[in-house]
């Protein structure tokens, strides 16, 4: 089972995160806020992030920064998922270590084709 961790405070993003990718191959966990984030990550362990940036207490980019400062999230896939998209953006969110940045609004299609190239083993492609 592959556990997929959403932060994001606002409920349609987490909804249409949820719908597309979870199944009974994948888990779909949500954080509303940077600090839930953080706890839920450090219990769980997902095997992919996805981080808004403007989250209501800790920014994306500090919890990201925060991750990778842990050992056991070195190898984790995060993605910033925002409509923060100005080039600034893009490279402080890189720069804090996320993989990628997909920019809001997104496509469901949009999101599995990101999923599967950044985490080639996740179910999203075998749908029964």
């Amino acid at each position: 089972m592959m556990t997929i961790l959403i932060a994001d405070d606002e409920p349609h993003v987490v909804e249409l995160v949820r719908l597309t990718l979870e199944d009974g191959r994948i888990n779909v966990i949500e954080a509303l806020d940077g600090e839930t984030a953080l706890v839920q990550a450090e219990a769980l362990l997902p095997d992919l992030i996805f981080l808004d940036v403007q989250l209501p207490d800790i920014s994306g980019f500090e919890v990201c920064a925060r991750l990778r400062k842990d050992p056991r999230f070195a190898a984790t896939k995060i993605v910033m998922l925002t409509a923060a998209a100005q080039e600034a953006d893009v490279a402080r969110g890189l720069t804090a270590g996320a993989n990628h940045y997909l920019t809001k609004p997104f496509s469901p299609v949009r999101l599995l084709s990101l999923v599967e190239s950044i985490a080639p083993h996740a179910p999203v492609w075998q749908r029964e």
